[in-house]
């Protein structure tokens, strides 16, 4: 089973749960969290960076609010090669420029592709703002 649906399948299951279980699923979470704090105080660098590369371990530490790699960073790098741009990271909104072709410059990267990329290397982004600059026109704005 994919990360995506065994997030699916827990918030799924916590929507139906009795009071009890999502307490003990809290008190669960709680406990984890303290731990995964205590690793990361203790990891240096380069440990934290490879940790933070594992897909699940990466989750846990973004739900905990743990990650070692900000926002931005992790953003820049999923669009490498794809002729976006980050404009700018606002709390949960990531402001982006595609290249004037309005597919993500030389890159061949599309506005959806590109959100995709955004939300898969952050899932904390809530909105995702692409401003296009067209020859003659000026930019635009368009928020996915």
């Amino acid at each position: 089973m994919s990360l995506n649906a065994r997030i699916g399948r827990i918030e799924s299951l916590l929507e139906r749960a009795e009071p009890p279980a999502v307490e003990l699923a809290q008190a669960l979470l709680d406990l984890y969290g303290e731990g995964l704090t205590r690793i990361m105080a203790a990891a240096d660098d380069e440990l934290a960076a490879r940790l933070a590369a594992d897909d699940v371990v990466a989750h846990l530490l973004l739900l905990h609010d743990l990650h070692p790699i900000d926002v931005r960073t992790r953003v820049e790098d999923a669009l490498r090669g794809t002729g976006a741009e980050v404009v700018a990271v606002e709390g949960d909104l990531v402001r982006l420029r595609l290249g004037d072709d309005g597919e993500g410059g030389g890159g061949g990267g599309s506005a959806d592709a590109v959100r995709r990329a955004v939300r898969d290397a952050a899932p904390e982004v809530e909105q995702v703002e692409i401003v296009r600059s067209e020859p003659g026109v000026g930019a635009g704005r368009w928020t996915m």
